[in-house]
């Protein structure tokens, strides 16, 4: 066990927020957390918040421990006054350092879907075709996810998603990831466009939680009802992660999230509370 005492780390913020499926909420205090093959269980107390876990250096790089975010929420905070109470609302969110594999796969199941029905889907796949652990099921090899037809996906309830899961596993089998990793972000994202059921905003995803790539803005009916409240001006849907990019530079990720957390938090209850 460890413990991290940090004003701006929040486990339910950092978890609740739309970048992790593979968590479950125990108890009001406490949550358990895979990734891949490894597991910790994650308490908040007065002291700060205690980690469980059998690989301590896994999960201080997974919790992205070592990011000055009380700096980052500074100069957040600075840009105005809609980024001041967005940082208020999500201050605790740490973008996590996730498995690029598991975020591939996670996102191409997670287009037009809910956080549930994700967790869902995710969870029977894990249990189907995943390795044992002592805490569970973990996450499928790609060589796993390779070796069964897309109709299994599709008895998964993965719906018109199990082909494209199907056909990215194949193409996952032999590719480089080395090169996608060591790509520049535009590289990357073009990369990752070419893999079936990967569009704009789940590339950008895979990106920001899988690459732990700052420089990119996923966007949704979330931010798209942001931009319209608090940016608006005139932008056309596809515009939107570009100008937000613009906008916010190698922070873009960090306030995507802030943005998501506090529209979803708040919604239009605060929109003529903020100028």
């Amino acid at each position: 066990m460890f413990i991290v005492n940090d004003e701006c780390f929040s486990v339910t913020d950092t978890l609740e927020c739309g970048q992790i499926f593979r968590y479950e909420k125990l108890d009001q205090n406490s949550y358990g957390v895979f990734s891949r093959d490894k597991y910790a269980r994650l308490v908040t107390t007065p002291q700060g918040v205690q980690v469980y876990t059998d690989d301590e250096g896994y999960f201080r790089n997974f919790l992205d421990l070592s990011g000055n975010y009380a700096v980052r929420v500074k100069r957040i905070s600075d840009i105005s006054p809609v980024m001041r109470r967005a940082c208020e609302a999500g201050k605790g969110i740490h973008i996590l350092n996730q498995d690029l594999e598991e975020m591939i796969f996670s996102f191409i199941i997670s287009a037009n879907n809910n956080i549930k029905r994700i967790q869902l889907i995710i969870g029977r796949i894990c249990d189907a075709i995943g390795e044992s652990t002592p805490y569970g099921k973990a996450f499928p090899t790609t060589e796993a996810m390779a070796s069964v037809p897309a109709s299994f996906f599709a008895e998964m309830g993965a719906g018109y998603r199990a082909q494209y899961l199907y056909d990215t596993a194949q193409a996952l089998k032999n590719y480089p990831l080395s090169e996608l990793k060591n790509a520049s972000t535009k590289q990357a994202r073009e990369m990752l466009l070419r893999f079936k059921g990967i569009g704009p905003k789940v590339a950008d995803c895979i990106l920001l939680f899988g690459m732990h790539r700052g420089d990119v803005f996923p966007v949704d009916t979330w931010l798209k009802k942001v931009y319209h409240a608090y940016f608006e001006q005139g932008h056309k849907d596809g515009e939107l992660s570009t100008f937000f990019c613009n906008l916010f530079g190698n922070d873009a990720g960090l306030c995507q999230q802030y943005l998501f957390y506090f529209q979803r938090k708040y919604g239009q209850t605060q929109a003529n509370r903020v100028q």
